[in-house]
């Protein structure tokens, strides 16, 4: 193969392709709208420590207008989020393949780039965090609120809980694509639409729930980071000592929640890699 050849590929390669970004963007938005109310509830456990029906509790005494409140940082959030997670991987992936690097070395530095660059978007999940905690409901009105009053405390306080967003994208990233292009390579030999669909779902689901599993004590630290507004900035460490402390000193109370967690998990990652496959029939 010629040089010209090869630099012509790689050209091509490299070119901005917006159909992966589009393709997250709008499996994320089904994803959201579907998901949100089993993710506040599973927050709720995260926070408090409690058992479902005790969280489950205060989301009914609290009635269906609030259901949805905090609904727009996450689905701002998370729709940027996949975009931007789908679309810098291949971005990084690509070319990395195209320049001969090993498939799994390039799949891995594509996931942990994109991880880490959806960490932009942590102010995002810091005002989430503060909508969806009923302490809150009379100090923020909505959103834009709450953008607002974080910001007199000094913009350090939008990236409150960077650290254990950064432990857990990257990683969590670079596993998620290589898991699921294995499952993918398989599941594109089903000739049948609805086993296919069925296929991705399943695939997506399993998938999710390993690694929401793996990473949830992360996500049980930056709720705790993030559940406060001022104050001193204490690394993941401290605060995951300070909750084993606070919830008994056992393991096992780090993990309230993480049975509907798995079920949201199962549900969410699901519906958005079926949604992501379809959307690409579309856009491709």
């Amino acid at each position: 193969m010629s040089t010209t050849t090869t630099l012509g590929r790689y050209i091509d390669t490299c070119a901005f392709n917006w159909r992966e970004f589009f393709c997250g963007w709008g499996a994320a938005v089904i994803n959201v709208s579907v998901t949100y109310p089993l993710s506040k509830l599973i927050f709720r456990q995260m926070l408090h420590g409690i058992q479902l029906q005790n969280a489950f509790g205060q989301m009914k005494r609290e009635g269906v207008y609030y259901l949805y409140r905090g609904i727009l940082p996450p689905l701002c959030q998370k729709s940027i989020s996949l975009s931007i997670m789908f679309g810098v991987y291949e971005e990084v992936r690509q070319p990395l393949v195209q320049l001969n690097w090993d498939p799994y070395v390039a799949k891995v530095i594509g996931g942990m780039v994109s991880g880490t660059t959806e960490s932009i978007l942590v102010p995002f999940e810091r005002v989430q965090t503060l909508l969806a905690n009923s302490h809150y409901h009379d100090q923020f009105r909505n959103t834009v609120h709450a953008f607002k009053v974080l910001r007199s405390y000094g913009y350090q306080e939008y990236y409150r809980g960077l650290v254990p967003i950064l432990l857990r994208n990257g990683p969590s990233n670079a596993c998620f694509f290589m898991l699921r292009e294995e499952l993918q390579d398989r599941i594109n030999v089903i000739n049948n639409d609805l086993l296919k669909t069925s296929a991705e779902f399943l695939g997506g689901a399993l998938i999710g729930v390993f690694l929401s599993t793996i990473f949830y004590p992360l996500n049980v630290v930056k709720i705790a980071t993030q559940n406060k507004i001022g104050g001193k900035f204490y690394s993941p460490l401290e605060v995951l000592v300070q909750v084993y402390r606070q919830r008994g000193g056992k393991i096992r109370y780090l993990y309230h929640g993480v049975q509907m967690n798995c079920t949201k998990a199962f549900v969410s990652w699901g519906v958005m890699n079926a949604a992501y496959e379809h959307l690409k029939e579309l856009v491709y």
